[in-house]
This record gives structure tokens, C-alpha cells and sequence, in this order.
């Protein structure tokens, strides 16, 4: 059936059902049956499948950017883990590990919608609905379903695999000739565990964005705020840092606080989106609060000297 442009009163049922622009003559459009749109495309006001053609804005890229990070933060935490104290390859897997990761992304970028730029187009996302249109797929009869899924939030969804695909090649490809390489510090069961970590928290992650993606959408400015603090305190209790003159005693204590701050960093500029520069650039002051309070207040909750004047009636 084919319906003219003067023709759509009978609006589709379902949320995100749409007919499809078959062909256009001046001001008159066709258009087809209700059904899925194609992808690329999304319903608009009168349930007409229309191409995306937006560009994604300044908090589509900071989700973005977050879901890139995650395998990049992985990837160095069990490099970490595993490398030992005293091993020398860490650094260079570091490295190598974020040229995958920036590689993945640029790659990710250049093969997405338009073809060779790094530019991408976008549907605006409007409600937490769109992650999730398998949901709402209409049952007029209550017998049969009117199958309506596409990516309304096009590409914030799928190209997120993409790039953890992206990822996974490059890490196989570089890691293991490297490691093989330069590792030679570690045991032969030990050299090759960062890289087995990878081929779990990869599928983890996988599962994550394709059955929290909306919520992580919405929800990923306070978990960076609240990870971020919370694994900073316990890298200081752990490491035993109480003072100023014990941040200094190592380099890689400066880097993990000052990594934390940028993460910190980050959190506030996801939730305040810079959208009024005067009133949000001063909240980045914050940034250090919380490594301040921790080193102010750490010689007051040293448990020896809780136990001590517990001990003496105190």
C-alpha cells in the first residue's frame, strides 16, 4: 500500500513505528506501509521515518568518550596487576595499550556514517525509551506483533561495538608479539594474563552497553564521580598515604592522583555540560577537594591510634 503526502491521518501504532519516504515529487511524498525504519533513520512527529542528519552534541561525545575509556582504564589496571613490582615492560604496554585504544577510536570514526570523515550524524536522543525499542514493539490484535526495532539513538548504540571490536583486533594483532617481546621479567603463565583479562572484560562490556546503554547514557557523570572517589581512597589507604611528603616519595603516586583528578575532572564537565561557562568552569575548583580532605583528615582515622587511645580510656 502506498500512501501520499496528503494522506497520513492514521497514524502508525507503537512509538517508534514509521512509514518510509518511497519517493518524493516536488512538495508530495510517498509513503510506505507502517513499519521499522531503516537504519539511519528515525520516526519524526507524524511518524515518518526520516534520515538522521543532527550531529551528535557536547554530552553524546562525553558518552562517548566515556565508553571508550572503560577498556583503556581495564586494559591498564590489569597491566598493572600483573606486571609486578619489579618488571620494566609495564610502562610500554601502558603505551601500547592506549595507542590500540586512540587507533580503535580513530578507525571506529572513519568507517561510520558519513564514510572517511571523523565527523559523524546522529539522531537526537530524546528519552530513555530510544535506547530500548525492542520494548515497544505494538501488538494491535494482541496476537501479532508489528516488529518496529531500530536504533533511534543512531550510532550512540552500535558504534560502541564497533570500536570494542575494533579494540579487541588491535590488542590480538600488537599485544602478545610485544609482551612475548619484552616481558621477559615475568613467568610464562604470568606474561600473557593482562591479555587474557582483556578477553573477559571485553564480552563484560559488550553485555553492558547492549543491556544498560540507555542507562549509562543518563547515569555515567556520577558513576565516573563516585568510582573515581572511591577508588582513590582506597589506592591511598592501600599505599599507605597519609601525607603530603608520602604522595612525593613515588612518581607513580603522582600519576594515579593526578589520573584521578581528570577522571574528576571529567565527571563535572559530564554533569554541568558547560553549558554556562561562568557558572560551571569554577565547580573544576573542586577537582582536588576530595585527595585534600583525605590527606587533612588521614592522621585522625590511623587505626593504631584509634586502637591506642581506645587502650587508654580515651
Amino acid at each position: 500500500m502506498f500512501r501520499s503526502g496528503v494522506d497520513i491521518q492514521t497514524a502508525c501504532l507503537g512509538l517508534y513505528c514509521g512509514r518510509t519516504v518511497l519517493s518524493v515529487n516536488g512538495s508530495v511524498e510517498t509513503y510506505g506501509d507502517c513499519g521499522v525504519c531503516p537504519r539511519g533513520q528515525r520516526t519524526d512527529d507524524n511518524k515518518i521515518c526520516r534520515e538522521c542528519m543532527g550531529s551528535p552534541d557536547r554530552y553524546d561525545w562525553l558518552y562517548l568518550g566515556f565508553m571508550a575509556m572503560l577498556p583503556l582504564v581495564l586494559h591498564w589496571f590489569f597491566i598493572e596487576w600483573y606486571s609486578g613490582k619489579k618488571s620494566s615492560s609495564a610502562l610500554l604496554q601502558h603505551v601500547t595499550a592506549l595507542f590500540e585504544c586512540s587507533i580503535a577510536a580513530i578507525v571506529t570514526l572513519v568507517v561510520s556514517d558519513p564514510v572517511g570523515s571523523l565527523h559523524i550524524r546522529s539522531c537526537k536522543v530524546k528519552k530513555l525509551s530510544d535506547w530500548y525499542t525492542m520494548l515497544y514493539n505494538p501488538s494491535p490484535d494482541y496476537v501479532t506483533t508489528v516488529h518496529c526495532t531500530h536504533e533511534a539513538v543512531y550510532p550512540l548504540y552500535t558504534i560502541v561495538f564497533i570500536y570494542y571490536a575494533f579494540c579487541l583486533v588491535l590488542m590480538m594483532l600488537l599485544r602478545p608479539l610485544l609482551v612475548k617481546k619484552i616481558a621477559c621479567g615475568l613467568g610464562k603463565s604470568d606474561r600473557f594474563k593482562s591479555i587474557y583479562a582483556a578477553l573477559y572484560f571485553f564480552p563484560i562490556l559488550t553485555v553492558l552497553q547492549a543491556v544498560g546503554g540507555g542507562l549509562l547514557y543518563y547515569a555515567f557523570p556520577y558513576i565516573i564521580l563516585v568510582l573515581s572517589l572511591v577508588t582513590l581512597a582506597v589506592y591511598m589507604s592501600a599505599s599507605e598515604v597519609e601525607s603530603f611528603k608520602d604522595l612525593l616519595v613515588r612518581k607513580k603516586r603522582l600519576v594515579v592522583l593526578f589520573s584521578h583528578w581528570l577522571l574528576h575532572a571529567y565527571g563535572i564537565i559530564s554533569i554541568s555540560k558547560l553549558d554556562k561557562l561562568e557558572q560551571d568552569l569554577p565547580l573544576l575548583a573542586l577537582v582536588p577537594a576530595p585527595a585534600l580532605f583525605y590527606l587533612l583528615t588521614a592522621k585522625y582515622t590511623e587505626p593504631s591510634r584509634i586502637l591506642s587511645e581506645g587502650g587508654n580510656g580515651h
